[in-house]
């Protein structure tokens, strides 16, 4: 079992200590997890420190302990995301969308701007910027992949159809894609992606990874074993690991 969207420092919650990283690994040992990683928000990059993540590992033979980051993607900022993640010999990368020209969409105070939009046209955008993430070709890992249903807004037209470009480029790029279970104590209530989509992101035999978008140490694993449960329902015999931007397939029998 593995988590590899696990948030260090959160939003600027609390600092990189060797105490606070063994907070993390001790959770992790308690959820029987056997690969975890730390993706902090590229947001606070002159906050983070990779090598003190690396070295704390060392203390926990049992535990892969895996060193990524969580970048925001920006349409037109490809350049400047590359520079800044040559700088470090990362893992794996995670590359999510968290706002539609400048707009950060999945703030809680947003939520009475999504009741204003067409929800078919937010999808659009929104999925749009995820097959620009995945053709980018900058990144491991698409995140929370429909988090633009953070708000339960739906579109009319079937999620499938809208999804159905990002999910190829997620595929010719031969990335992951996370099941992120943090959604489920969103307003929507349920995990990143929803069902049917995890079905037809198996049928396409994209791998998945999983993340539980954990922001304190107590979250750490939180859901993972019964997401493990759902894939296995559905078919699912691999889950997606990483070590130095190389994947290493972790079973699920």
């Amino acid at each position: 079992m593995l988590d590899l969207h696990v948030h260090l420092i959160g939003h600027q919650d609390r600092k990189v200590t060797r105490e606070n990283i063994r907070h993390f690994l001790e959770e992790a040992q308690r959820k029987q997890i056997r690969q975890i990683g730390f993706a902090d928000h590229d947001l606070y990059w002159e906050d983070l420190n990779f090598d003190l993540i690396r070295e704390v590992g060392l203390e926990y033979p049992d535990l892969q302990v895996r060193v990524g980051l969580e970048v925001d993607y920006l349409e037109g900022e490809e350049k400047s995301i590359f520079q800044k993640i040559d700088a470090y010999s990362f893992d794996y990368l995670i590359g999510s969308v968290h706002q539609i020209d400048g707009w950060l969409f999945d703030f809680p105070e947003e939520e009475r701007n999504h009741l204003m939009k067409d929800p078919d046209q937010l999808y659009e955008q929104y999925f749009h910027l995820v097959e620009k993430a995945a053709n980018s070709g900058l990144f491991d890992i698409i995140g929370h992949f429909d988090l633009i249903k953070i708000f339960k807004i739906r579109p009319r037209t079937d999620v499938r159809k809208l999804a159905a470009r990002a999910l190829e480029a997620v595929k010719d790029q031969h990335l992951a894609l996370e099941i992120n279970t943090n959604g489920r104590y969103k307003p929507v209530g349920e995990f990143y992606p929803e069902y049917k989509l995890i079905e037809m992101i198996h049928k396409m035999e994209i791998p998945f990874t999983l993340g539980s978008d954990a922001h304190e140490p107590g979250v750490v694993g939180r859901d993972l074993w019964e997401v493990c449960e759902l894939l296995r329902s559905v078919g699912v015999k691999k889950i997606q690991g990483f070590n130095l931007r190389k994947s290493e397939p972790i079973s699920l029998i």
